[in-house]
């Protein structure tokens, strides 16, 4: 049973709704965004529900953060990306669009418009090819 029953990432938690899972584990689930800004768009979300920043316990969004790091490197090694941006919004005034704490991970190059969410879904195949390939390279 999903902690809030009408959020999708705690659908998704709950594996009531397929996600392409990267890695889970007590405190967190990382599953690939699916309106990828980029290829990689990765989320990372609180296992317990939280709306936001403001509302999460400390120890949530640390394990969140360290958990950042390890997706972050298997990210860069696998998309071969310049850079990554790191993306946290809170409310939807900021642009927050699901209301459960989660940090964006998103691959970026040179010359690429900044984007956070697309209105395109991604291609199933391909998301669950890259959770695959990140999954690999966490190990």
């Amino acid at each position: 049973m999903p902690d809030k029953p009408d959020c999708i990432f705690c659908q998704i938690i709950a594996g009531q709704v397929a996600g392409h899972i990267v890695d889970e584990d007590d405190d967190t689930v990382t599953f690939m965004d699916a309106f990828p800004a980029a290829p990689g768009h990765t989320l990372i979300v609180t296992r317990q529900h939280y709306c936001d920043l403001l509302e999460a316990e400390p120890a949530a969004i640390a394990a969140v953060a360290t958990k950042s790091v390890i997706v972050a490197r298997a990210i860069k090694s696998v998309v071969h990306a310049q850079g990554l941006g790191v993306f946290q919004l809170n409310g939807a005034a900021a642009g927050q669009t699901v209301l459960h704490y989660h940090v964006h991970l998103i691959p970026r190059n040179r010359g690429e418009a900044l984007q956070i969410h697309s209105r395109v879904a991604g291609d199933q195949r391909a998301l669950a090819q890259l959770a695959a390939r990140l999954k690999q390279q966490m190990e």
